[in-house]
């Protein structure tokens, strides 16, 4: 059971980040994982990717993911720029911060979740340098969309990650995202 996860995102949204913190969710839970980036000169706000692999078994390959099982996009509107679902498997999901329904995105041929991960941010006022920090909230979401990763594993390694009141306002955008998440299946 190796699952593949591409994340989809700009420059200083925290996708490297969400990344990590689904593979070390994935390995609290006793799972294989992987999880690295991919860029190059690129700066806050420029397009970026990042990966994650989780798995039963030790995991062997160590190149970029072209066929993911699922896509996580962080950015409202980089689908419109970038083919997110590109060599997304058939049964694929895709999960995109938005305050669009599933049924609203212009993506053909795959599974769409749907979340409110800046409104979240938002609400919450978790902003870093002015910015939301959607990172957390979409790790909680693509727990409800996959079963990949428990909900309490998410949050136990967010409190790892960030201790105190940052660790807990974290921890609330992603169980806020897992309670919201609308599935489009």
């Amino acid at each position: 059971m190796l699952k593949e996860i591409r994340i989809h995102g700009r420059g200083g949204q925290g996708g490297v980040t969400a990344a990590e913190l689904l593979a070390h969710a994935a390995f609290v839970e006793g799972k294989w994982v992987q999880a690295f980036p991919y860029f190059g000169a690129e700066r806050r706000g420029a397009p970026v990717k990042a990966f994650a692999r989780i798995s039963d078994k030790p995991i062997l390959v160590h190149s970029q993911i072209y066929n993911p099982d699922y896509v996580i996009v962080l950015d409202p509107i980089i689908y419109k720029f970038v083919d997110v679902a590109e060599g997304l498997k058939k049964d694929g999901i895709i999960i995109v911060n938005t305050t669009k329904k599933p049924e609203e995105i212009e993506l053909k041929s795959c599974r769409i979740a749907t979340i409110d991960a800046t409104g979240i941010a938002l609400e919450l006022n978790l902003l870093v340098a002015g910015s939301p920090v959607v990172n957390t909230a979409i790790v909680g979401a693509f727990a409800k969309a996959t079963d990949e990763v428990k909900l309490e594993s998410v949050l136990k390694v967010i409190k790892e990650a960030w201790s105190g009141a940052a660790g807990e306002k974290n921890a609330r955008a992603a169980e806020s995202a897992y309670e919201r998440l609308i599935k489009g299946w």
